[in-house]
């Protein structure tokens, strides 16, 4: 019950959310029939079909879509470009009857089901769907993880049928409002045929919007004034999507809430599962749970590249070397986020230059990820002598009380023995609540893009707008963006308006990043797989702009701030 709650809250404030603004023209048009005077019944079901296809084929291409392009071996594009095909072809036909009757003639094939004019009702909800992004966040982030990574059960179903159906209300109370508008102004009435040209026209501008993201200016530039009640159900969305046992989602859920401090039975621990190699190991031989039984073991899931993680990981480092004559292992569960973090090289590479000698598996199925029903990197599970998880960490901090749960199951494990004194690593937990959040360049999670022009995948050509509001970029000269990076040409430069003491870019590639700052300009070497760079540093927080020239060829992913 929980689950269906919390997705249909989610669901409910998407429907109502900024993002719904872009498609809300072709909601209200697509509920109206052309020929509603002629078949008032028909008319009535028209709402009811486009809400039903743009729903159903959301709930299926979020939760299936990514899953399904990923075994097929299919750009992870696809199914948004056949909806905006879909889209323009169906726009096409309200406005060029023949396009509309050449259109339906495959579908007269099928016996006894001549297709009618608003059959396409239905076609054109699933082509809506196809190509609509909500922007409610916690709820859809856990849908389409669970998606993506193939873990999806009857939790995830639930969750995403209970999503699909709040959407679903206020889209079908827009459908039926533009309905009751054409019944009742005698305009539609008697202009069905502008009505057509109309609707087709607005349909195949969304398409056109939707591609060159112009859309996205709406949710930049409209205040998000259901951000503050959609955040409110993260913490119960989150942990609740995975397939965990129940005593591990407790602690995962108690875990989220910052509650759950001490040591606690979250359930046996699951075996590694998934992972296609290993490091850090004697002769890099794999481990298991099992081999591992009568020690305390530290699972801890993290990516290379995540600077949360990196100023995580010099704690788990120092535990595992202080406390690894005691009996204490760690474990680093190392799953992407980036596609570059699926290269082992890279991972390696990444561990040396963090210090990390313990060891280290590599989790790129995220098979692991999810027999842990995790979510977060970077996330750890304290797992005591006789095999089960005994405290479940998630985030950065609280490194203390972390170390406190480790020295009690050691000696739990090991009665009388005499454990070194705690370790004494600085915290670098960022405190400030005004902290920019971190922002994505790529087209499929950029959302502080503030400068002009088209961000869509493709070579563009930008320049630097005259001013940036807080916690946003522009880019100036020649770029190439891709779905998870922006590549650099002639003339590229960054510039971010930001709130905080530390600023890092992750890039890779071979060249160097031309840094100006508070008046103040340095250069910094870039080489090999994608890092993070620091690009500006202060003593305590702070409102600053700085400006990035990245020579060519440099490919740059986000910008993490501490």
């Amino acid at each position: 019950m929980t689950l269906l709650l919390i997705g249909f809250l989610g669901g409910l404030l998407t429907g109502v959310s900024p993002c719904i603004l872009p498609v809300l023209p072709v909601v209200l048009l697509g509920g109206v029939s052309p020929d509603e005077v002629t078949d008032a019944a028909r008319s009535r079901a028209r709402p009811f079909l486009v809400v039903a296809g743009l729903t159903f084929s959301f709930a299926v291409f979020t939760l299936f879509g990514t899953l399904v392009l990923s075994l097929l071996h299919l750009p992870a594009g696809l199914i948004r470009w056949l909806g905006l095909i879909v889209l323009v072809l169906l726009g096409l036909s309200m406005i060029v009857p023949p396009l509309e009757r050449l259109l339906e003639r495959p579908f007269s094939l099928i016996p006894q089901r001549q297709v009618r004019s608003d059959r396409g009702a239905f076609v054109f909800g699933l082509a809506l769907g196809a190509v609509f992004v909500p922007c409610a966040g916690p709820v859809l982030a856990a849908i389409t993880v669970a998606g993506a990574t193939g873990r999806i059960g009857a939790g995830t179903l639930a969750l995403t049928l209970a999503f699909a159906v709040g959407t679903a209300i206020p889209l079908l109370f827009f459908a039926l409002s533009g309905q009751q508008l054409s019944t009742r102004l005698r305009a539609f009435r008697v202009r069905q045929r502008a009505v057509r040209v109309v609707s087709g026209g607005v349909m195949i501008a969304l398409a056109v919007a939707l591609t060159f993201n112009i859309a996205d200016a709406v949710q930049r530039y409209i205040p998000n004034y259901t951000q503050s009640l959609a955040n409110s159900l993260e913490k119960g969305a989150s942990p609740s999507t995975g397939d965990a046992g129940g005593s591990l989602l407790a602690c995962q859920t108690a875990a989220y809430y910052g509650g759950g401090e001490g040591l606690a039975d979250c359930g046996r621990a699951p075996e590694f599962t998934g992972i296609s190699q290993w490091f850090n190991t004697p002769d890099d031989r794999p481990l298991t749970l099992a081999q591992l039984k009568g020690k305390v073991v530290l699972v801890d899931f993290w990516a290379y590249s995540c600077i949360n993680c990196q100023r995580e990981l010099p704690h788990v480092e120092a535990w595992a070397k202080d406390y690894g004559s005691d009996g204490f292992v760690v474990v680093g569960v190392h799953t992407p986020e980036y596609s570059f973090e699926r290269v082992p090289s890279n991972v390696e590479a990444g561990a040396r230059r963090l210090g990390l000698t313990f060891p280290i598996a590599i989790d790129d199925s995220y098979g692991t990820w999810n027999a842990y029903a995790n979510q977060s990197w970077p996330a750890s599970y304290l797992i005591d002598a006789t095999g089960k998880i005994r405290h479940v960490s998630v985030g950065e901090g609280d490194y203390g009380q972390q170390e406190s749960n480790i020295r009690q199951l050691l000696t739990a494990a090991h009665p009388g023995m005499k454990l070194p004194p705690a370790t004494k690593v600085a915290d670098t937990t960022p405190r400030d609540p005004q902290q920019s959040p971190e922002t994505y360049l790529g087209s499929e999670r950029q959302q502080y893009y503030g400068g002009g022009g088209s961000y869509a995948t493709g070579t563009h050509g930008y320049a630097f707008p005259s001013s940036l509001k807080p916690d946003s970029y522009g880019l100036a000269g020649t770029w190439t963006v891709g779905d998870e990076s922006i590549t650099s040409g002639p003339g590229a430069g960054i510039r971010l308006s930001y709130h905080a003491s530390e600023v890092y870019l992750d890039v890779g590639g071979t060249g160097t990043l031309t840094v100006t700052n508070g008046g103040r300009t340095r250069t910094i070497a870039v080489a090999g797989a994608p890092d993070i760079y620091t690009i500006a540093s202060a003593s305590s927080p702070r409102d600053g702009t700085v400006t990035i020239q990245l020579s060519s060829g440099l490919q740059a992913y986000s910008f993490t701030f501490g």
